[in-house]
């Protein structure tokens, strides 16, 4: 039997205040594939952001274990990269500069100086900026400092990239221009993705799967819903498509059921 290629076993979560303890998710389990795209949904405050978190080896787990390739994943480390809602560019880097920070962080042993910057204009080339590679944070828009984001992340070779509500400070428009950038990138590059989102047409046009989460605290895994639907997806395409109109609906049913539920207690 082929082992998952990330596992969480029976997580949990709790954080502790003073004498107080507040247990946040509890005992999640749940399997990904390599190469598969997942989404993460559930109303705000249900523990999201902490699970991905401690995937990303940012936060440690209370019970349970995350194993990534049969190794506890109990640390940060570029296996797992990272990108927030919020860009975390360095103001006074350029573009440019920004990427190679990572690539020379990971591959500085093991790669030339020309081939470092090959594979930084590479991964720039990914997400369509080599054009702006001297320009500082301050000079480019939201969805531009986003991608070069996504670029920096890439650029590590992940096996597995986290991405926390990336497109959520965004426009409609610039937001939609990332997610098609985001399923070619994943389309050409096969990678394991998993994705926070409160989005619910975000999460079925990009996922495999999406994993529920019920209301904290002690957040469970509610429901996971396969969204079978063949790539490559164009938005338009999808709008009258019967399998897309019925995934949406599934997660529309399980966040406006668990909303009633909290507003009833």
């Amino acid at each position: 039997m082929q082992r998952p290629y990330l596992k969480i076993d029976h997580v949990s979560r709790s954080f502790q205040r003073g004498s107080t303890s507040t247990e946040v998710l509890k005992d999640v389990t749940l399997t990904i594939d390599k190469g598969e795209y997942v989404s993460i949904i559930g109303h705000s405050g249900c523990g999201k952001s902490t699970l991905l978190n401690m995937i990303a080896g940012l936060l440690p787990v209370s019970t349970g274990a995350i194993l990534l390739e049969d190794r506890e994943v109990n640390a940060p480390g570029p296996d797992r990269a990272v990108v927030f809602q919020n860009h975390s560019l360095l103001p006074w880097l350029t573009v440019y500069d920004n990427v190679k920070l990572a690539v020379d962080k990971v591959f500085s042993g093991a790669r030339s100086k020309a081939e470092r910057h090959d594979w930084t204009m590479h991964n720039l080339d990914l997400v369509q900026m080599s054009h702006a590679r001297d320009r500082r944070p301050s000079e480019i828009s939201g969805g531009m400092k986003q991608r070069v984001g996504i670029a920096r992340a890439l650029c590590m070779e992940p096996k597995v990239l986290l991405l926390d509500e990336p497109f959520g400070a965004l426009d409609a428009l610039t937001r939609a221009h990332l997610q098609d950038s985001v399923m070619q990138i994943h389309a050409s590059l096969g990678n394991t993705v998993i994705m926070i989102t409160h989005d619910v047409d975000e999460a079925v046009l990009l996922s495999d799967r999406i994993v529920m989460l019920s209301n904290g605290p002690s957040a469970v895994v509610g429901e996971v819903l396969d969204v079978d639907l063949a790539r490559p997806r164009k938005r338009l395409d999808l709008v009258a498509n019967p399998q897309y109109i019925r995934a949406r609906e599934s997660v529309l049913r399980f966040l406006y059921e668990r909303h009633r539920f909290v507003e009833a207690a």
